[in-house]
């Protein structure tokens, strides 16, 4: 193939996705971001997945000019699909970038989706969009095909390249083409799914599966930490079983895990079927930053350290470690929690974009400097690399007096280095 190809969405999926395209094809990168765009056009990229050299040795030209996209005979659709405060499928940035595609789609054009879904987005909502704003006939003037995004943010094993990649397609003809465009940038192979169908279902339960084991390991912490057991000696002796899952306890944010089962729930819900294991899995998790706080609180109320007025270092905001990505973070809960109690609450995070954190959460980050000597606890919420590293000395050193009480959310401290004036809680 030597069509241009199209990649419309520039975030965590799409970015990477159009590397990869850019190393052997002329690609067009679309974001309705200028701000982004114009970052990535300098060879900036915020979300640390491409380095500059990377992206200069590709053929990428970012745009946020839709025309462009009239080039393409072969378009990407790589937006996010968040949830609302309902907890209910938001499926506005798809339907937005459907239209616009539509909008300068032509004949012969193949477009696939790799945003996450629920079973039958594709054909039943976009579908009819294209086809409205193009004037054109799917099937018969343009094709469709789904293939589920599997980027991990922060993962340099795990890539587009070496992921298998799934793929699907209308009929016959759309499937081999796809396979071939995907097959000819994926070195770990493509599986060829069924149908559509199959493969947004295949990618909704692949974090729906995580999502409830995490669950599963979440409701065992709770339960040891009231029978006092170490939740992570008992996983390290259960893990020495063959087939033992070994999943850890957690919080459960960002823009896959925490969100992808509502999709799921969502459409067996339209089709008359309440799912109960998946949403009791998301109860779980979705209240795990609140445990995480009122532990705190009581461990504070044993130790007579009054809790309001109180200053606590919580280490980390992003949503999981060595990585800037803020959305749908958990340890907002933690946070809100504490403030409600009165508590004082000092928020580092290298990785972190300050003005985004102002932005979307009204949190204020603080560096390690301006909170020396000055908490009465620590959260260690996300162990980037620069915290772990730090070691019981640097955890310490934030405390008032050297004295005080640390949440270890993640059990990245080692237990027997902690100091005896310590008191350290674990999931």
């Amino acid at each position: 193939m030597n069509e241009t190809i199209g990649v419309v969405g520039l975030g965590y999926v799409g970015l990477p996705l159009a590397n990869a395209f850019g190393e052997k094809y002329t690609t067009i990168g679309f974001d309705t971001n200028e701000q982004r765009v114009n970052a990535l056009i300098q060879g900036i990229d915020h979300t640390g997945e491409v380095g500059l050299a990377e992206l200069r040795a590709s053929r990428i030209q970012f745009t946020t000019d839709p025309t462009r996209l009239e080039e393409c005979r072969f378009i990407v659709v790589a937006v996010p699909t968040p949830i609302d405060h309902a907890k209910k499928p938001n499926l506005t940035p798809l339907i937005k970038a459907s239209e616009t595609v539509g909008n300068h789609l032509r004949k012969g054009t193949v477009v696939v989706y790799e945003s996450t879904v629920y079973p039958g987005t594709t054909e039943e909502i976009c579908i009819p969009i294209l086809e409205r704003h193009s004037g054109l006939i799917a099937g018969k003037d343009f094709k469709i095909g789904y293939s589920p995004e599997r980027i991990n943010p922060g993962d340099k094993q795990h890539t587009f390249k070496t992921i298998t990649k799934v793929v699907s397609g209308q009929d016959e003809e759309s499937l081999e083409l796809i396979a071939d465009v995907y097959g000819s940038v994926v070195d770990a192979g493509i599986f060829r799914a069924s149908s559509i169908k199959v493969a947004e279902a295949a990618k909704v339960i692949e974090n729906t599966q995580r999502d409830i084991n995490i669950a599963l390991m979440n409701e065992l912490a709770i339960i040891f930490e009231r029978l006092g057991i170490d939740t992570t000696e008992v996983l390290e002796a259960s893990s020495t079983k063959w087939n033992f899952l070994n999943f850890k306890p957690g919080l459960v944010g960002g823009h896959c895990i925490g969100v992808d089962p509502y999709y799921l729930t969502y459409k067996a819900e339209s089709v008359g079927y309440h799912p109960e294991v998946i949403l009791a899995g998301r109860r779980v998790n979705d209240r795990m930053g609140q445990y995480v706080a009122t532990t705190l609180v009581k461990q504070m109320i044993l130790r007579d350290i009054p809790v309001q007025g109180s200053k606590v270092a919580v280490l980390g905001l992003t949503f999981k470690e060595n990585v800037p990505d803020i959305r749908n973070t958990k340890v907002i809960d933690i946070i809100k929690e504490l403030k409600d109690y009165g508590v004082e609450v000092n928020v580092i995070d290298p990785f972190a974009n300050a003005e985004e954190a102002m932005q979307e959460y009204g949190i204020q980050l603080k560096t390690m400097e301006s909170v020396y000597c000055s908490n009465d606890a620590v959260i260690v919420a996300v162990p980037h690399n620069e915290f772990v590293s730090m070691g019981w000395n640097g955890i310490v050193s934030l405390l008032r007096n050297t004295h005080g009480i640390v949440i270890d959310v993640k059990s990245t401290l080692k237990v027997d280095g902690c100091p005896k004036n310590i008191t350290l809680r674990r999931l």
